[in-house]
């Protein structure tokens, strides 16, 4: 971090005391870093707003690979969006259930819509979508 600048702010102090307990819990270093942190997730959640902005995502999906054609259909969506879906992590959980990981890029829109796809595929059990960013003007 080349220019820092300090600021203060007023907090209740209940309010900074449960921070506090937050950051430790985390493992912060301290209280600025999780402040970093905190407004690089707002800036994040501002660049998903934006459907035309390059992101980056992975969707997360368990499902019971006995579901007939579930696998096949997944591996379909996966290839009809092979511009955005960079990679795919495939994890065999038990004798019945797999978690697959895909990793997106692309705009945001465009990658919002697959996830849900992957996700509202007949026999996900359970699926999540992360966002997340490039790092490109983010410090």
């Amino acid at each position: 971090m080349a220019d820092l600048t300090r600021f203060g702010i007023s907090i209740d102090a209940r309010l900074l005391e449960q921070f506090d307990t937050l950051i430790d819990k985390k493992g912060y270093s301290n209280r600025s870093e999780a402040i970093r942190d905190l407004i690089r997730g707002a800036l994040v959640d501002q660049q998903w707003g934006e459907d035309k902005r390059e992101t980056v995502a992975t969707v997360t999906l368990v499902y019971d690979h006995h579901t007939r054609d579930l696998a096949d259909k997944l591996t379909e969506h996966q290839h009809a969006h092979h511009h955005e879906i960079i990679s795919a992590l495939h994890v065999h959980l038990d004798a019945h259930h797999c978690l697959e990981v895909v990793v997106l890029k692309g705009r945001a829109d465009r990658v919002r819509r697959i996830a849900d796809e992957l996700i509202g595929t007949k026999g996900v059990k359970h699926g999540k979508l992360v966002a997340s960013t490039t790092g490109e003007g983010l410090n």
